[in-house]
């Protein structure tokens, strides 16, 4: 039986080079997956040119029919997955305060879509698999300044119920003009890529529980300050360099990291910890 990997949004950035990486070291079919199929396809071919040969299939994770596709070929042609890295993400990281509209595409790629995920792709992850969901330093709890807020999404008996009400929360603050700066750390700029990545960052502890039967392990990390398209080239290191923790997780790290928000450095940090000096900082992309 052959194994199986998935990387969601890799024609570009981290997941490209994350993809490579999997090539280059997993003994089994990984997959290179795209919204756009032009650009997925000059991706496969820049691999194919570097001697690299990944199976590709169109994927939207915002688009239901898009993924429950994919999932219908995956199952058909090799029965399960082994490793599903989700790191499809947008962010307008040039706008430090965002419109209702622009704050709902933003939660709606990077939270929302992540449910269309668990419903179509979860059932195809193998007993032992492993699961990563691609955060950030903005996914941290101590992004989070409201009390109110930081008492629910600490909480041991943490629910989906908890995280949705939370994301919608600030949805409702945007669109009615009741957002404050000082519910979030950094004076609330990207608040929405704050909330998102906080709620996939909670989302993971409670998939693992969810798993947890099946030996499965998920695990969100920061992958760091990377020189993409996404950070308009603002960064400490590149993209093969910041695919390394991604790859050591997913492919040698022990079974035993569960459930955990992992820092760039491979660090496992306590993300219960409201006062830690983990969050995002604007500052960073003027250094």
């Amino acid at each position: 039986m052959l194994k199986v990997a998935v990387v969601t949004g890799s024609n570009k950035g981290i997941g490209f080079s994350i993809v490579k990486g999997l090539l280059k070291r997993f003994q089994g079919v990984v997959f290179l997956t795209s919204r756009d199929d032009v650009r997925g396809k000059a991706a496969v071919a820049k691999l194919n040119e570097l001697g690299f040969y990944p199976d590709y299939h169109q994927l939207d994770v915002t688009d239901t029919d898009s993924v429950a596709t994919f999932a219908s070929y995956v199952k058909a042609k090799y029965g399960g997955i082994d490793i599903l890295i989700n790191n499809a993400a947008v962010c307008n990281c040039s706008e430090l305060y965002l419109s209702y509209e622009e704050t709902k595409y933003i939660i709606d790629v990077n939270y929302y879509s992540f449910f269309i995920i668990q419903e179509h792709l979860y059932p195809l992850i193998r007993n032992n698999g492993r699961i990563l969901n691609i955060s950030s330093d903005c996914g941290h709890l101590s992004n989070v300044r409201n009390e109110y807020w930081i008492k629910r999404l600490s909480s041991k008996d943490l629910t989906v119920k908890d995280i949705n009400q939370f994301v919608e929360w600030h949805l409702e603050a945007v669109k009615n003009g009741t957002f404050n700066k000082s519910d979030f750390a950094d004076d609330g700029t990207i608040a929405a890529y704050r909330v998102a990545k906080v709620g996939v960052s909670a989302l993971t502890i409670i998939q693992q529980r969810e798993l947890d039967a099946r030996n499965i392990s998920v695990n969100s990390m920061h992958p760091g300050l990377v020189r993409t398209d996404m950070t308009k080239g603002v960064g400490f290191y590149d993209a093969d360099q910041a695919a390394e923790t991604p790859l050591y997780l997913v492919l040698e790290a022990p079974a035993s990291i569960k459930g955990a928000y992992i820092w760039h450095d491979r660090q496992v940090l306590d993300w219960y910890d409201p006062k830690a000096d983990w969050y995002f900082k604007s500052i960073t992309f003027s250094q």
